[in-house]
């Protein structure tokens, strides 16, 4: 009899311990698979184009990407994650489980990059911005920016290649290479002309280049979208009448020089294509990245007979018009002399 109760005790036992280690391991596989995961230490991982599997894993050890990388690993292994690594930009959620984040990463499920921009003045500063948003750096996409034969492609130049990009909100996946942004790009410029705004370029005898450009400088002069459309219809009757447009911000980015707050005559003899005091019509390329409702501004003008203007004295922002010399004349003395009150001589 003790030895049938001996015999039962030890297969009790025998299968406690089965028990405690079937529950281990099923505690450490839903661990491995099922269990939270993901730490809040970031709010996106990233794998770049060529990542091995070693690269990758290293990362999220260093980045504390997972609560334990080992389980990560083994899990992995088993979803066959090694062989089927994918660049991309991977949102984290915290406690995202191991068998949803490998998913994803294996699937090349990644979260697009919401681009959005404006207020951008130079293909550099773009560039640069690019390169923040994107795998490719700032290097690449000046390169692309820059490229005659790029712009070309498009049906612009080098000078005007600028004037292709409309500042709005694009989600774009952040390792596309950069001539496969500039693409999508162009492809949003050309949807944004639509055939009523071509027609209304049309009908001032402008082409959509040419109204880009001469946005920019209207966004050069407003600080204030309710004035654009005025100094957009100044700046048509200067063209008409074959004026000089002899807009301040161009002679400013002719210089390259943004500290500039008050163009003086030494600042106008500059020979420079762009400064609109010597050359007539419009320089050949934007002085600045203009937003849309400066490009409306200019599809869309005052219809007045304003040839001069002049920044109100107040400072407010807004400018004084004028017909004549003689009233434009009385509107810049104003100026100049609050100018001189300020100490502005630059």
């Amino acid at each position: 009899m003790s030895e049938k109760k001996s015999i039962r005790k030890g297969l009790l036992i025998a299968g406690m311990v089965l028990l405690l280690i079937v529950g281990f391991v099923g505690f450490k596989l839903y661990q491995a698979f099922l269990g939270p995961s993901v730490t809040s230490h970031e709010a996106y991982f990233y794998v770049y184009t060529g990542d091995s599997y070693d690269q990758v894993l290293e990362r999220i050890k260093a980045q504390n990407i997972v609560r334990h990388p080992a389980l990560f690993d083994f899990a992995a292994a088993r979803m066959d994650y090694p062989d089927m690594v994918k660049p991309g930009r991977y949102k984290l959620t915290p406690g995202m489980n191991n068998r949803r984040f490998i998913g994803n990463l294996r699937g090349g499920y990644q979260d697009a990059v919401k681009l959005q921009f404006a207020n951008i003045r130079l293909k550099e500063d773009f560039a640069g911005f690019l390169g923040r948003n994107f795998e490719a750096d700032s290097v690449a996409f000046s390169a692309i920016l820059n490229n005659e034969a790029v712009a070309e492609k498009y049906g612009f130049t080098k000078d005007n290649f600028y004037t292709m990009f409309i500042p709005n909100t694009y989600n774009i996946y952040w390792n596309t290479s950069p001539d496969k942004v500039i693409e999508r790009l162009y492809e949003e410029y050309r949807k944004f002309w639509t055939e009523e705004r071509l027609e209304k370029a049309k009908a001032l005898n402008l082409t959509p280049v040419e109204v880009s450009i001469l946005a920019s400088i209207v966004r050069g002069e407003a600080l204030h979208n309710d004035e654009m459309s005025q100094i957009a219809g100044l700046y048509l009757n200067r063209l008409k009448k074959g004026m000089l447009l002899q807009a301040d911000p161009t002679v400013i980015f002719a210089h390259n020089d943004f500290t500039i707050r008050r163009v003086l005559n030494r600042h106008l003899i500059l020979d420079n294509p762009y400064n609109t005091y010597r050359y007539k019509g419009l320089p050949p390329g934007p002085i600045n990245m203009p937003p849309i409702v400066a490009i409306d501004a200019v599809l869309n003008p005052a219809q007045h007979n304003y040839i001069y203007m002049c920044a109100k004295e107040d400072f407010s922002g807004y400018h004084a018009f004028a017909e004549t010399v003689t009233e434009h004349q009385v509107n810049a003395r104003k100026f100049q002399k609050a100018l001189d009150e300020r100490n502005i001589k630059r």
